[in-house]
């Protein structure tokens, strides 16, 4: 089996993102980021808001448009529901992982250290968290990862190297349309620093106007939706890039060393990922040391970057996952080669631990989903008896193995068992939706049999609006007034209202509440219930 899958790295890895993520891709809420693109790509299609785009009617810059293209046009082919809407991203996670691979095969030629980096990257928890958390990130850096690896073969052949530039260009292109410069700053600056640490640029001259080409080709791509946009609708335009320009300075502002922390992000790899940084542990164990050091310096470089920017979330470092991979992969090659011959304790209690751990959540989740979830299983046995099964056999496989000390093998089933968690324990999620979860989906059909139309007030949240399903006109004005329809009954969505603002509407109209909406996955006395999450309903009769 081993063999079969080493033979055909980019149908693996292919194979383990699309068995690893398809299945239950419709499985998770659906978050604030992935709400606001999805109600423009529903706008897209409903409104033909491809060029000016918006969310919830109003006008939506902040982010370039083609993430929410390949959204929508995805939607249109296989309907406008939430797991055509995040089909794409999952094409973007192969993306990454092929060209991770194929960038590694080009600097070590090397397939089974190769493969072992795009395992490691596809499988790192950011990586796929990012694509509901923030999904126009996966496009931005997945584009910029095909550039990346033209680009390194632009640099090294001496001859035939126009196919990459123009593949190269385009990418960077595509790139800048998902998701602005970011990805250029966080991950292709960095690259570049690090090659010319590492690999200099030799022999550069002659490529110049290649080069050149690739920047033009870039700005082409990336910048003409802007200049768009700009000159059709200046005024909101500009509004809306000095708000965006100034959160870069005042919002979420961190510390220079938030990010120091950041190889935990990859998760089951968190230990790997940290031993790997150890310049002096592994100088003299790696079988490339020039290699090590380009992906050592793209990862430190890229760390840096990013904790220079006031602004700091954990989602920001994502792109660092990529050359962190690569990184990481050198460890586990050295690994993979000399741990049955290793007796130093100092060098295998570190791997006995990191995936005697996976091992034992294994082992273990039987008993922690059950006391997790309790009388919540009803209707869900099947799926947890399943997932037990599962989960139990790999964390028992990976004890036997790694008391063989086949670390390949151990590798192998620590992929396979992250993939599982998506596969079978998943499914589980839906058992822990509480009692007071009351989706608002129905609320546009109910208003239309009762003629109503229905405004919102107090910011409704995206989640609610991509539930509801349509343009839910305000009724705030931008001075904070309340600028009621002229129907003489209408509904009405608010985030809780105070006694002052149901006093001041009473006096017009008649208030009949009829229910709460709470989408919360948190029941509500735990810290996460979050009240942007809660809409109150209403009918309003004029008096």
């Amino acid at each position: 089996m081993i063999k079969v899958i080493e033979k055909h790295p980019v149908i693996t890895i292919c194979l383990l993102v699309a068995v690893m993520l398809l299945p239950n891709l419709h499985v998770m809420q659906v978050t604030i980021m992935e709400a606001r693109n999805f109600i423009t790509a529903r706008e897209m299609i409903t409104n033909n808001h491809w060029l000016l785009t918006t969310m919830n009617g109003e006008a939506r810059y902040e982010k370039p448009p083609l993430p929410t293209w390949l959204s929508a046009i995805s939607s249109l082919i296989f309907g406008l529901k939430v797991y055509a809407l995040r089909l794409p991203t999952v094409f973007m996670i192969m993306i990454i992982g092929v060209f991770v691979y194929r960038l590694s095969l080009s600097i070590l030629q090397n397939t089974l250290h190769s493969l072992v980096n795009a395992c490691i990257v596809v499988t790192a928890f950011y990586t796929v968290g990012i694509t509901i958390e923030a999904p126009w990130d996966i496009y931005a850096h997945g584009f910029m990862m095909v550039a990346i690896y033209n680009l390194f073969q632009l640099f090294q052949k001496e001859s035939d190297y126009w196919k990459h530039t123009l593949i190269a260009g385009i990418c960077l292109g595509f790139s800048f349309l998902s998701k602005g410069p970011v990805s250029l700053y966080a991950l292709f600056l960095p690259f570049v620093l690090a090659y010319a640490f590492t690999y200099k640029f030799k022999k550069i001259r002659p490529k110049t106007f290649s080069i050149f080409s690739v920047l033009i080709l870039m700005l082409a791509i990336g910048g003409w939706w802007f200049i768009y946009v700009r000159l059709v609708d200046p005024e909101t335009f500009t509004h809306i890039t000095q708000k965006e320009t100034s959160n870069w300075g005042s919002y979420n502002i961190r510390p220079f060393y938030y990010y120091w922390s950041f190889f935990t992000q990859s998760g089951i790899w968190t230990i790997p990922a940290f031993i790997g940084l150890l310049y002096p542990y592994l100088k003299t164990r790696v079988r490339n040391l020039k290699a090590y050091k380009f992906s050592l310096y793209w990862t430190i470089f890229a760390v840096i970057l990013l904790s220079i920017i006031p602004e700091k979330k954990s989602r920001y470092l994502m792109p660092v996952l990529i050359p962190l991979a690569i990184n990481t992969g050198f460890y586990i090659d050295y690994l993979i080669q000399h741990f049955k011959t290793l007796k130093d304790k100092k060098e295998t209690i570190p791997v006995y631990f990191n995936f005697g751990l996976i091992a034992t959540i294994g082992i273990l989740f039987p008993v922690l989903a059950y006391f997790g979830l309790k009388d919540k299983l009803d209707g869900f046995w099947l799926q947890y008896v399943i997932a037990s099964v599962v989960l139990f056999s790999i964390g028992t496989l990976i004890f036997i193995n790694l008391k063989k000390k086949a670390i390949k093998s151990v590798f192998y089933l620590t992929v396979i068992f992250f993939a599982s968690i998506f596969i079978v324990a998943l499914p589980l999620y839906k058992a822990m939706v509480p009692a007071h979860y009351y989706d608002i989906s129905s609320l546009k059909s109910e208003a239309k049999k009762q003629g109503l139309n229905v405004y919102g007030l107090n910011a409704v949240s995206p989640e609610m609006l991509w539930l509801y399903g349509k343009i839910l006109p305000s009724v705030n004005t931008e001075d904070n007034q309340l600028a009621f329809p002229k129907e003489n009954s209408f509904g009405l969505l608010s985030n809780v209202l105070t006694e002052a603002e149901k006093q001041s509407i009473s006096k017009i109209y008649t208030m009949t509440f009829v229910r709460t909406y709470d989408i919360n996955m948190a029941d509500d006395t735990s810290k996460k219930h979050n009240s942007r999450l809660v809409n109150d309903y209403y009918i309003l009769t004029k008096k």
